[in-house]
């Protein structure tokens, strides 16, 4: 079932449920300038065995309104249309699983809406949180000091993007999601060619959106309530990741107050088909505990 839902004047997100109405519900919030249908359907199909899933597009992306330009708003405020997506399906409370920039909203959600989630799982980000990382060797690292983004990826975000028509924006689309891969699984371009080419079509254009690395990051830091937290939170640790590397996954564990931390072999910063499985496997064992 798909349907729009109006989050805040004149701005509208397009949303989908998937699964059987009556099953618990599983939100699913993407990452920065990344559409809901960047949630393949095999891992929401997996999901939507046991769970009522709902995937939908962040401002500025997919089929939702493109309003940055005339209604600048900080990055905060997409966790709360996470929170309105819920009211409109008439959700109390959900499992919720956030990837990348989703990851940190997720994070957001269980410090400011606890009573909104059943469960959280995060992906690929790091901690909104001023505590120090505990090394094992006993030594204590600011978070600032934690790695980085790979060298590789940060040279591909440099180049510009200019419009060369619809191929050339798959091309780029696609070297991209190679570099997001890690190189630990054998990069499958026609899978993520195919996947870009579902997103565009949903989409109605081919254009890159900017939105998001503009918005306003401050404001976002939540050391006390993280630590605090009673919401159940998983935190997946990806070997080959290249946007948060280790150490982020295990910081997170550390400072979000009873974390669970569990590897899935071989991914980096991208839902190939080889991690759908043991990823989907994770996620309803965590939310089966919860």
């Amino acid at each position: 079932m798909e349907r729009f839902v109006d989050v805040a004047p004149g701005v509208r997100l397009w949303a989908e449920q998937l699964g059987s109405p009556d099953a618990p519900a599983l939100l699913l919030v993407m990452g920065a300038q990344a559409s809901g249908l960047g949630w393949p359907d095999e891992l929401v199909e997996l999901l939507a065995v046991r769970h009522r899933v709902i995937r939908y597009d962040h401002r500025d992306t997919g089929r939702s309104t493109a309003c940055f330009d005339e209604q600048p708003y900080p990055l905060a405020a997409l966790a709360e249309d996470a929170v309105a997506v819920l009211d409109a399906f008439e959700v109390e409370r959900a499992h919720v699983v956030g990837m990348s920039l989703g990851g940190m909203l997720t994070q957001l959600l269980i410090a400011d809406h606890p009573d909104r989630l059943l469960s959280a799982t995060v992906i690929g980000t790091n901690a909104l949180s001023s505590t120090p990382y505990a090394a094992p060797d006993g030594s204590r690292v600011a978070p600032e000091a934690l790695p980085g983004v790979s060298a590789e990826l940060m040279e591909l975000w440099s180049r510009p993007v200019e419009d060369r028509g619809p191929e050339a924006e798959l091309d780029r689309r696609v070297e991209h999601w190679r570099v997001l891969g890690g190189g630990a699984i054998p990069f499958d371009a026609a899978y993520a060619r195919e996947l870009e080419r579902r997103i565009i079509a949903h989409t109605g254009h081919h254009h890159a959106g900017t939105a998001h690395a503009r918005a306003d990051y401050s404001g976002m830091e939540r050391t006390e309530r993280l630590a605090a937290t009673d919401v159940p939170t998983l935190i997946t640790s990806a070997p080959a990741e290249p946007v948060a590397p280790a150490p982020h996954a295990e910081h997170l564990a550390q400072v979000i107050r009873g974390a669970r931390l569990v590897e899935i072999p071989g991914m980096g910063h991208a839902l190939t088909r080889e991690v759908h499985a043991p990823l989907a496997a994770a996620i309803l064992d965590h939310t089966g505990r919860s």
